[in-house]
């Protein structure tokens, strides 16, 4: 029996595996898919990024907190990671930018954490086990308990979380970053494209970064049909990043398939989108063993690589797309999987990493312009 106080807490894994370390963040039980991101930054961006719904994260950046929290770096409104597992807490944020330290923060938006967690052994049993479905739990519950909660859990196969993330009401955007902080380049156009982006669990980044290559945008909701979207009189249409298995998205799945068959209109899919892009024209996905979660994997296929910011579970098998009609443009060249596409004929392409690099590297921003280009020619 594994004595408890105050402030321990326990992190169950599904296999029965017991960890036990220090209480922070709200006190309470929080279940979730355990799995790991290896950025050295970005923790807030991490932990509310709608694609990180339903997941408890393991960062394995030894030391979280350092730069505390602050509005400017929110991807979404609240965060969707359901709990947080570090190895220690700074107990002194301490940056220019900060407005609140980690702490107080998940306990105001009632997520719960663990520190104190020896997370390197944790990282590397998931890697060889696979990642799998855990409890964080801070207020005295046994490992029975939590074991009970457990094998009641959904598995993360075959759960569509885009529906439960996904904006209810359609919205004009406007950007929200801190003036003068990302220096990338902002184009200046007197006549911006008009770009409707269907919100599977959308980054505030993709939509500012959208803003800054010369678009209006229009989001709407993941349960729009084909009508709704042409009633927006669209000149591209954008399919977000999201949580959860992509071929449960039957909605968003026939959505571009309609585009694709009725409309000759560019589209541009990233991560969850860009699954649902090969899905629409034939392809099948598959659950990666741990998932793909950090900021420096190299991709490519033809001598320039890209080091891109990754977060996804699933993805797409190059064996069940079309060589007729699809091309795979870019690899992870760490496991070889598809990391983008393209219809060979049609102006449609989707990439599985985050060109918006809300946290990472900005590698991969040029997809955004390829997509104005692409709606350049149309028009």
């Amino acid at each position: 029996m594994i004595a408890s106080s105050r402030n321990s807490a326990l992190l169950m894994l599904a296999d029965g595996t017991v960890l036990e370390g220090e209480a922070f963040g709200h006190c309470g039980d929080a279940m979730g898919e355990v799995v790991f991101n290896t950025g050295m930054t970005g923790y807030q961006e991490v932990l509310t990024d709608p694609s990180y719904s339903g997941q408890l994260v393991t960062f394995t950046y030894p030391e979280l907190g350092n730069t505390g929290v602050n509005l400017d770096d929110q991807e979404s409104s609240r965060p969707h990671a359901r709990g947080v597992i570090a190895r220690q807490l700074s107990p002194t944020p301490s940056s220019w930018r900060c407005q609140q330290s980690l702490q107080t923060w998940l306990e105001e938006k009632r997520v719960v954490g663990i520190s104190g967690v020896d997370t390197r052994a944790l990282v590397r049993h998931l890697r060889e086990v696979g990642a799998m479905n855990g409890v964080i739990s801070s207020n005295g519950s046994t490992p029975k308990q939590l074991m009970e909660l457990l094998q009641q859990a959904p598995s993360m196969e075959g759960l569509n979380l885009a529906d439960q993330v996904s904006t209810k009401d359609p919205y004009r955007w406007r950007s929200t970053c801190a003036v003068g902080f990302d220096q990338r380049l902002k184009q200046q156009i007197d006549s911006p494209y008009h770009v409707v982006a269907i919100d599977f669990g959308i980054k505030r980044a993709i939509l500012d970064r959208l803003v800054a290559h010369g678009c209006e945008v229009t989001v709407l909701p993941a349960s729009s049909d084909l009508a709704t979207v042409l009633s927006s009189q669209p000149e591209g249409v954008f399919l977000s990043n999201g949580p959860g298995d992509p071929a449960a998205v039957t909605g968003g799945i026939a959505l571009v398939k309609d585009l694709l068959n009725k409309v000759d209109i560019p589209l541009f899919g990233i991560c969850l989108g860009h699954q649902i892009i090969g899905l629409a024209m034939g392809g099948r996905t598959f659950k990666l063993a741990y998932g793909h979660r950090g900021l420096n994997h190299p991709c490519g296929t033809t001598g320039q690589v890209e080091i891109t910011s990754q977060n996804h579970g699933f993805a797409l098998d190059a064996s069940s797309l079309s060589q007729v009609n699809v091309v795979v443009t870019h690899l992870n060249l760490n496991d070889r999987t598809v990391a983008a596409i393209a219809h060979r004929d049609r102006p449609v392409f989707g990439v599985q990493y985050h060109p918006e690099a809300s946290p990472g590297p900005h590698d991969a921003d040029h997809h955004f312009a390829h997509f104005v280009e692409l709606m350049a020619d149309r028009r």
